[in-house]
């Protein structure tokens, strides 16, 4: 897994943000790494940089602005940002440090206050001499990955939490008057990314449903009703889809989104940033907030565009941030309808997957240059995002979250194509349909297995192994009838089993699904000398379990137990001569009742538990610890089912 270098440069001046216009000969201090502070000058008057940033926009006046004149600014500025950041040292020693680590991505961390900072597009830089790809736009070239964020100077932490599942809002909004917006489009490309953790169902209207969970629509957005869904519920992502239009404040120009009028869809509402963020940021009748969004996307144009500096205000997409919405991704230039549409699909799909929004904002980047060829879509794009100090953590965290759901959401799917078969004729479903599936379950698996880092923890290794395991026996529990191909599965599982001992060989539950699927796996004459070949095995796996269960509370006392559970029946089996069916009957109900006692009836470890003990009874049936099975059931009981949702603690 690539690695990534936070780099933050802290552009400072004296004063408040707003009521300052840029000079060449105001001295800007530059703090960056571990070196002293150093005095940067920005090389704009104020007046000059709007004429230049207007010329940007395409169209100037009613008038197109030529490609040739558009490339001249873009190169121009371009150059000139990239001299701005020359004058800090310890940039190019960071980003020098970075250049000797293949793989490794600089995030650059641009963190300003003053408004007029924020009007200069330094995502359009362009590597001066010395730095990578020298002559090339610093955000685009390949020699180091860099990716750009800007970010609010704050008095204490924002607290992110990106570990959440993931559920998006997507409203839209295109009053009379004004071009119609590419919902269709957008809708599209969120319904694709949203789809590999969509419910499998075998028709359209009970899979709507299943949509649903994970996307909401609002067309024709108004305020209020932007306000009331998100106070209703929480949405991790927000994606905005709306025109940019001026608003006045106070005498001078900034600009809002363009909402629809509540109530009259053909009605046009300009709201500025900081109203848009009280209505994203519901607050209960005290004043705390409940729900806030992860990230909000902002297809709108100038959503990044700062206008006025004379009074307070900043950009849409700036007020949101202030706002302590963690992260924002807007555009300062009008965005092509067409690179709107990329860049949703790209944004999405790379966050919902787990990747880092670092990456997949360079990602963007290229995107955009590539398929959105004539513009500057690619340096329009503009983030603002806090990255607390274990945000790599948390973004590994979401991804596994995200793959586990990915995975059960497959395993649902075949489940439920065994199920319709059956309910149709009573034959078995398509073997090439559910081959599909269980190859697409194992190749994510894999993909996972080998993105783990070789410095990772061995608890990490040994868990996604048994993950990779334990699908393994599922797919074999999905063979009904078919012997040989379930074996072939179980042997899979008892392999990875294996795999995960040797990555952590204390880890009990690991040691009892190794014994179980040997057992499971032996031949009904074979038996009997298990005992003798795995009986310290199964010896080691009760202590260490024993005295996991000492200090264990809550679920992990609960997994305690039910490993203890099922070693008692797999004594049947190992313990040899001393075994005492009788015993081993009490201690299964005892333990079963424990877990019971500690957990909700509806947790996962009770489902799960009882699932392992019906495989036993029904799927793996042996005369050894049929009655062992049949107590365990008797006492968990019936619970609902855990297919097609993810646990995070347990493969």
């Amino acid at each position: 897994m690539a690695q990534i270098r936070n780099v933050k440069l802290e552009l400072l001046r004296p004063g408040p943000a707003n009521n300052q216009i840029l000079s060449p000969l105001t001295p800007y201090l530059a703090l960056c790494g571990a070196d002293g502070p150093v005095t940067v000058h920005i090389p704009f008057e104020h007046r000059h940089l709007l004429n230049r940033l207007e010329r940007l926009r395409y169209v100037t006046g009613g008038v197109p602005v030529s490609p040739e004149q558009q490339a001249t600014e873009v190169r121009e500025m371009g150059e000139a940002l990239g001299k701005v950041l020359a004058q800090v040292p310890a940039l190019f020693s960071e980003i020098g440090t970075a250049a000797s680590n293949e793989d490794e991505l600089v995030h650059l961390r641009l963190v300003t206050t003053a408004y007029e900072l924020a009007m200069i597009p330094f995502e359009l830089s362009i590597g001066a001499d010395g730095f990578p790809g020298s002559g090339a736009p610093l955000f685009l070239q390949p020699t180091v990955p860099l990716s750009l964020t800007r970010e609010v100077r704050r008095g204490r932490p924002l607290p992110v939490y990106w570990d959440r599942s993931p559920r998006i809002l997507f409203a839209f909004a295109s009053p009379d008057g004004l071009p119609a917006v590419p919902a269709q489009d957008h809708l599209d490309a969120l319904r694709r990314a949203v789809e590999p953790w969509v419910k499998w169902r075998a028709n359209q209207t009970d899979r709507l449903p299943e949509v649903k969970k994970l996307l909401t629509v609002l067309p024709n957005a108004s305020l209020r009703t932007i306000r009331r869904a998100c106070a209703e519920s929480e949405y991790t992502h927000v994606h905005i889809l709306a025109h940019g239009e001026p608003i006045e404040q106070e005498g001078d120009r900034h600009y809002g989104v363009a909402l629809c009028v509540d109530g009259d869809p053909t009605g046009k509402q300009v709201v500025s940033g900081d109203v848009l963020a009280t209505a994203l940021t519901a607050k209960d009748a005290i004043g705390t907030t409940r729900f806030r969004p992860t990230l909000v996307s902002l297809s709108t144009c100038d959503s990044g565009q700062t206008g006025s500096v004379i009074t307070p205000g900043g950009s849409i997409a700036h007020a949101l941030h202030a706002a302590e919405i963690p992260w924002v991704i807007a555009s300062q230039f009008p965005l092509w309808m067409r690179a709107s549409s990329i860049a949703t699909e790209v944004l999405f799909a790379g966050l919902l997957r787990g990747d880092d929004p670092r990456w997949v904002l360079r990602a963007l980047r290229q995107r955009l240059r590539t398929d959105s060829p004539g513009t500057h879509d690619w340096g329009s794009i503009v983030a603002y995002a806090v990255v607390p100090w274990d945000f790599d953590r948390q973004v590994e965290a979401f991804r596994n979250r995200q793959t586990r759901q990915r995975i059960e959401v497959k395993f649902d799917q075949a489940e439920e194509m065994v199920k319709a078969a059956a309910s149709r004729d009573g034959a078995a479903a398509a073997p090439d349909a559910l081959n599909a599936v269980y190859e697409s379950i194992r190749g994510e698996l894999e993909r996972w297995r080998d993105a783990l880092p070789l410095t990772a923890p061995k608890s990490e290794r040994a868990e996604r192994l048994g993950m990779s395991a334990a699908s393994e026996k599922r797919i074999g529990n999905l063979f009904p009838g078919e012997s040989d191909r379930a074996r072939k599965a179980y042997e899979s599982a008892r392999e990875f089993y294996r795999r995960a001992l040797d990555a952590e060989p204390f880890n009990h539950w690991v040691i009892t699904q190794y014994l179980s699927m040997t057992a499971v796996l032996a031949a009904d004459l074979d038996v009997s000398g298990l005992a003798s070949k795995y009986g310290a095995w199964w010896t080691a796996a009760r202590q260490l379990s024993e005295w996991d269960l000492r200090n264990a509370t809550g679920e992990k006392r609960a997994w305690a137990l039910a490993t203890l559970a099922e070693l008692e029946l797999l004594g049947s089996v190992y313990a040899g001569v001393v075994f005492d069916a009788e015993s081993a009957t009490r201690e299964i109900q005892n333990f079963c009742h424990g877990i019971l006692d500690v957990v909700d009836r509806q947790a996962f470890p009770i489902f799960s538990s009882c699932r392992q003990f019906k495989r036993y009874a029904e799927i793996w049936p042996r005369e050894q610890w049929k009655d062992l099975a049949a107590a365990a059931i008797a006492v968990l009981g019936d619970v609902p089912s855990w297919t097609g949702r993810v646990y995070l603690a347990r493969a």
